[in-house]
């Protein structure tokens, strides 16, 4: 929670880019362990001994697993994993996320064209913009980073639009800032 929306983003994309990803939001176990590492989560070799020492890191796996493995297979839903850790957007933030996804899915295919996007994208407000550090295009082009684009085709997929705003939703604790955010980004109404 200290490392913020982006990490748990990163996370996500991270375990999509696993080898044993098998379309179904799950992992290994020995991936998924390896993707803390991979985002600098360690533990310090005193930490590790002790850990060792009292076979926690066994006890540690089967608590993970019994709570994000339901079905047994030994792969881990990343999924369920990373909802549990941020949670999902209250009904008045997830309403004005699918009130900004619908406006851009005029045709109800359940995803959006990225081009769409740019034309109503207001990233005037955006701190670096403000500060003259970086233009809305530049902020718009990190934005569309955020999404797997599993098309190829620029489109975004309402799941990866939902998984986004849900990320950006943890970071802000006021609604009424979440609200006006997306209002102001998405000219809405």
């Amino acid at each position: 929670m200290k490392k913020g929306f982006e990490t748990i983003r990163s996370l996500g994309k991270t375990f999509r880019k696993m080898r044993t990803y098998d379309g179904f939001n799950k992992i290994s176990k020995d991936d998924f362990n390896f993707a803390f590492r991979d985002l600098g989560i360690n533990l310090q070799k005193e930490d590790l001994d002790v850990i060792i020492k009292y076979n926690l890191i066994k006890l540690l796996q089967k608590v993970i697993l019994s709570v994000f493995d339901k079905d047994n297979d030994d792969c881990v839903n990343f999924e369920e994993f990373l909802t549990s850790i941020r949670g999902k957007p209250n009904p008045r933030r997830q309403a004005i996320i699918d009130k900004a996804f619908l406006k851009f899915d005029r045709e109800g295919n359940g995803y959006i064209d990225v081009i769409n996007l740019r034309t109503v994208f207001n990233a005037a407000k955006h701190p670096k913009v403000v500060s003259g550090e970086m233009s809305q295009d530049q902020v718009f082009t990190i934005f569309l980073k955020n999404f797997n684009d599993m098309t190829s085709l620029g489109k975004i997929e309402r799941k990866e639009w939902n998984d986004y705003y849900s990320a950006v939703s943890f970071s802000i604790d006021n609604d009424d800032h979440f609200v006006i955010l997306m209002k102001t980004t998405w000219s809405l109404e």
